[in-house]
C-alpha cells in the first residue's frame, strides 16, 4: 500500500513539475478571460449562450480585480489554469479545457489552502466535477442556496474544509 501512494504521488508530481504558480498582472487579464470561456464551455453546460456573453466582461472589468489572482503556466509561458481568493475562500478556479487531468486544479488548490490559509469555496451545484473535486480535496458542504450570488436560478453549494493534508 505504501508503495503504491509514494507511486501515484511521485507519477502527481512528475505531471505538475513543470508548472509554476505565479501572480498574474492585469496586462494579462484577457489572456485569463479566454481561459475562463474555454473551461465555462467544457464544463458549464448548464449556463445558456447569454449567460456567459453577461460574465464575460464582467470577469473581465471587475471579478479579476476584486481576488489575489495566481495562475499556472505551460512551458510557452501561456496561461492555462487560474485562480482567485478573497477573504480565505476560493472565489474563482479554471483550467483551460486541454489542461485538465494533469493535477493543476489539485496543485492550485494546494497552494490555495497553504500559502494562502483558503477555507472556503462556492461551487455551482449543477457542476458535478467541480463539485467532487473539491469533495475529493477534503471540502464538505455546509449549506446550500437555490440561486447564485446575482439571484440566477443556479443553486449554490457552500462548502469548508477544516483539515488539510497533502498526500
Amino acid at each position: 500500500m505504501l508503495y503504491m501512494m509514494s507511486y501515484l504521488w511521485l507519477i502527481f508530481y512528475r505531471n505538475t513539475m513543470n508548472y509554476q504558480i505565479d501572480k498574474i498582472q492585469e496586462s494579462e487579464y484577457p489572456e485569463v478571460v479566454e481561459v475562463w470561456e474555454a473551461s465555462v464551455r467544457a464544463t458549464h453546460d448548464f449556463l445558456k449562450e447569454e449567460d456567459i456573453a453577461y460574465f464575460k466582461p464582467l470577469i473581465l472589468k471587475d471579478y479579476l480585480k476584486a481576488v489575489d489572482l495566481r495562475g499556472v503556466r505551460n512551458d510557452q509561458h501561456q496561461i492555462i489554469g487560474f485562480l482567485g481568493v478573497a477573504e480565505k475562500k476560493i472565489e474563482m478556479l479554471f483550467l483551460h479545457p486541454d489542461a485538465r487531468g494533469r493535477g493543476i486544479g489539485k496543485m492550485l488548490v494546494d497552494y490555495a489552502l497553504h500559502k494562502m490559509h483558503v477555507t472556503k469555496v462556492d461551487v455551482n451545484e449543477q457542476n458535478k466535477q467541480a463539485v467532487d473535486f473539491y469533495k475529493h480535496v477534503g471540502f464538505q458542504t455546509i449549506s446550500r442556496s437555490e440561486l447564485d450570488g446575482l439571484g440566477m436560478p443556479y443553486p449554490i453549494l457552500s462548502m469548508e474544509i477544516t483539515k488539510y493534508s497533502n498526500p
